[in-house]
């Protein structure tokens, strides 16, 4: 029996090995995710409801932000986690100051919304603050890891000291109370440097993160953006019972909300995550940051379906066309997006690109096809049969083409290099 009367006694954060076996999510981190459920959510509503009343750069602004603030945070810790979970008691309470962060910047997210639209000044000091708790518990986090691995601490001070000069620069931000266009002025910079840390941080060692998983963790997150997609076709559905009761119209949303969710999930697991990534280590960079966008759309589509809930509801200021576009190039992005990270990690497939350029058409169309007339429940079930081409076209052509081009570069990996 152990001498330590701890369950989750310290342990020394000196690097998880990058290929232990059976590495999986922890308990800890699933309940870290959860937290986001809450800011997707709120992100989510906000944007369906500016874009509903026809403030659309405000929305869009508004969601931006929040979705930035959102996932390059929660990028950060999961990386972090990966290359240095010790699952101790200081590891779970630092944490839990990170899960507060969030909650925080769920709280401020309405009022930055409300501000940019009045567009006095950018009311973000509730969603800034929020967002700088997380980064500077992130930042004891490296401190300690500097300590306790000196093979990298270089690399975890680099980290610590760019973090916290861009969380001067947040908290710089807030002290100003500027107007939007000064706000954005400042802004931009701060994330282009939030986004160069990592890649100046680990210029010379690299932290050891886990392929397998760091590609589950990414999954779990897409699914967690995905639930906001179900509210969002529950939220429709609901519109349509209650002005009109159960119709065809009815069963379309419901049928095309849940489909649209569930097509999204299947594209977004064609990719073989985990093995392209461990194959290709040095493009974890691309497939990292690659992923913003990609969950920024997919909880974009979620507030679509809501924007289309207000639309049948008779409580927007836009039109049919405009309805239907917040759910269609939201869906865009994700599928665009999707291709390119499966051309970076994967290599170039003429037949995917052909397809997605097929898909980008249809959703094209389905706009067109609101501004002419067609009921928005239609033009929603159009939305889920241009995504489930490629789904059917992947399942006819089987697996044997995905196994080559793993083998493929699995050969490019082990052979060896020129002298």
């Amino acid at each position: 029996m152990s001498s330590n009367p701890l369950r989750h006694a310290i342990a020394r954060m000196g690097g998880r090995d990058p290929h232990e076996k059976h590495r999986a999510a922890t308990p800890l981190e699933l309940f870290f995710d959860l937290t986001f459920v809450i800011a997707f959510g709120v992100a989510g509503s906000q944007f369906a409801h500016e874009i509903a009343e026809a403030h659309v750069l405000p929305g869009l602004l508004g969601f931006s932000f929040a979705m930035f603030a959102v996932i390059w945070a929660w990028i950060n810790f999961t990386w972090f986690a990966s290359a240095y979970d010790t699952d101790d008691w200081i590891f779970r309470l630092v944490t839990m100051v990170q899960i507060v962060g969030v909650l925080i910047l769920a709280m401020g997210i309405e009022p930055m919304f409300h501000s940019l639209v009045k567009g006095e000044y950018v009311d973000n000091g509730v969603i800034v603050s929020g967002y700088v708790i997380m980064r500077l518990a992130l930042v004891a986090q490296w401190l300690r890891a500097a300590r306790q691995d000196p093979a990298r601490r270089q690399t975890c001070m680099r980290y610590a000291k760019y973090l916290t000069l861009v969380q001067l620069g947040w908290i710089a931000v807030v002290i100003i109370k500027a107007d939007v266009l000064t706000t954005i002025l400042l802004t931009v910079p701060l994330i282009a440097l939030e986004m160069a840390t990592p890649y100046a941080a680990e210029r010379n060692a690299r932290t050891p993160w886990h392929a397998h998983h760091i590609a589950e963790r990414y999954g779990l997150l897409a699914i967690i953006a995905l639930g906001e997609c179900l509210i969002g076709a529950i939220e429709t559905l609901r519109a349509i019972v209650a002005n009109h009761g159960w119709s065809v119209d009815a069963a379309l949303v419901g049928f095309g909300g849940t489909a649209l969710a569930f097509s999204m999930w299947w594209i977004y697991f064609m990719l073989p995550a985990g093995r392209a990534l461990h194959l290709r280590r040095h493009r974890s960079f691309l497939f990292g940051y690659s992923h913003i966008p990609i969950f920024a759309a997919i909880a974009a589509t979620g507030a679509g379906l809501h924007v289309a809930a207000y639309f049948i509801d008779h409580e927007t200021q836009i039109s049919a066309a405009a309805a239907v576009a917040s759910i269609a190039l939201p869906v865009a992005l994700f599928k665009a997006s999707l291709t390119w990270l499966y051309s970076t990690m994967m290599g170039p497939d003429r037949q995917v690109i052909g397809v997605t350029a097929g898909v980008l058409a249809a959703l094209a169309a389905s706009v067109g096809l609101a501004a002419a007339g067609v009921s928005v429940p239609v033009c929603l079930l159009v939305i889920v049969l241009a995504l489930s081409v490629p789904i059917v076209l992947d399942e006819l052509r089987g697996s044997g083409r995905l196994d080559r081009a793993l083998e493929k570069l699995e050969a490019e990996t082990t052979r060896p290099r020129p002298s």
